[in-house]
């Protein structure tokens, strides 16, 4: 190790299922790296909506996880288990996690912890992972997006999709967004969105028919499913791509199959969290090839709503549950 570890470590323990009150700081014992794992001193700590779902008893960690919730961290690598290479204790590192980020160790698999990017201070790395991650398998890999062609994102400003919206932009795609209030519409053109839908103002499906020419848009990141599920097909062009990331209007809708026969469209999705480790590695190694160089340049960079102590993550997540965020949320005891 390459400083001294206690034996116990304040985390954020969910006391049973319901609202932020049950989040409260608890003693655990230090987890000890396993082969292929690092052990880091965690300095932030990312708080993305599968949290906030997990707290509900909605979302239980897979088989081997811990029951502490945090999917992504940054922080120092301060000892190694067996067959752990490239994050010698010392490193500075941002990682994503299966669970135990609300702590303040975490152990996190050696191949999904990325450095942090030159000129971002820890508070920003840790807002990477989760995010990037889920944006690149899915915008780019499940959704095949290419230089050219157009993407719709729902919730533009959120964590997801402020990453979005960065990344589409700067592999050359024409961003269109939706969103729940004026500020945040214009939070998203700030960040390079073409145009951006108060969806409480304007029927998307319409507005996309207007800015496409009739067109459609190629790909379209779904964060809320239910009845969005019917006017996606509608809002999408020939050949174009759905992937669903998550179901806050609920996993069932009726539908009718005929335009995804008709536009040979595809309908995908994807979870991130039960995934193996080798494949997130496979999504690390793209990003640390395209997407980190972004960062370091500034062309792309993690946008920061709010940060709290890690005492409060109660209210971290009523900030959460409140939609009242453009960005993301994190938690760290550390300065910038």
């Amino acid at each position: 190790m390459s400083e001294h570890v206690a034996a116990t470590m304040r985390a954020v323990e969910i006391t049973e299922a319901g609202g932020p009150e049950v989040l409260r700081v608890g003693e655990r014992p230090v987890p000890e790296p396993g082969t292929g794992e690092v052990l880091i001193r965690v300095s932030a700590a990312g708080v993305n909506r599968p949290d906030v779902m997990q707290r509900l008893g909605l979302y239980p960690p897979p088989p081997g996880a811990p029951d502490i919730p945090g999917l992504e961290i940054a922080g120092t690598v301060v000892a190694t288990g067996a067959d752990a290479g490239g994050a010698p204790p010392g490193s500075a590192v941002c990682a994503l996690v299966a669970g135990g980020g609300y702590a303040e160790y975490c152990v996190a698999p050696a191949p999904l912890c990325l450095p942090i990017p030159e000129g971002l201070s820890h508070v920003q790395a840790a807002a990477i992972p989760e995010t990037f991650f889920t944006v690149w398998t899915n915008v780019f890999d499940r959704g095949r997006l290419a230089s050219g062609e157009s993407l719709l994102v729902h919730g533009g400003s959120s964590g997801i999709g402020t990453t979005a919206i960065q990344l589409a932009k700067a592999f050359g795609a024409t961003v269109y967004v939706t969103a729940g209030s004026e500020e945040k519409c214009q939070a998203c053109r700030d960040l390079g969105a073409d145009a951006a839908i108060n969806y409480r103002d304007e029927d998307f499906v319409e507005r996309v028919s207007e800015l496409t020419n009739e067109r459609g848009v190629d790909v379209i990141l779904d964060m809320v499913g239910g009845d969005y599920l019917p006017r996606n097909l509608k809002a999408l062009a020939v050949e174009g791509r759905i992937v669903q990331i998550a179901l806050q209007r609920g996993p069932k809708v009726e539908m009718n199959l005929l335009p995804i026969m008709l536009k040979r469209l595809t309908l995908t999705g994807s979870t991130l969290r039960p995934r193996t480790v080798a494949q997130k590695a496979m999504i690390a190694h793209s990003l640390r090839e395209k997407v980190w160089p972004l960062l370091e340049s500034g062309q792309v960079r993690p946008i920061i709503h709010a940060t709290f102590p890690l005492a409060q993550a109660s209210d971290a997540h009523r900030l959460m549950e409140s939609s009242q965020h453009i960005g993301k949320i994190v938690l760290s005891d550390e300065g910038e």
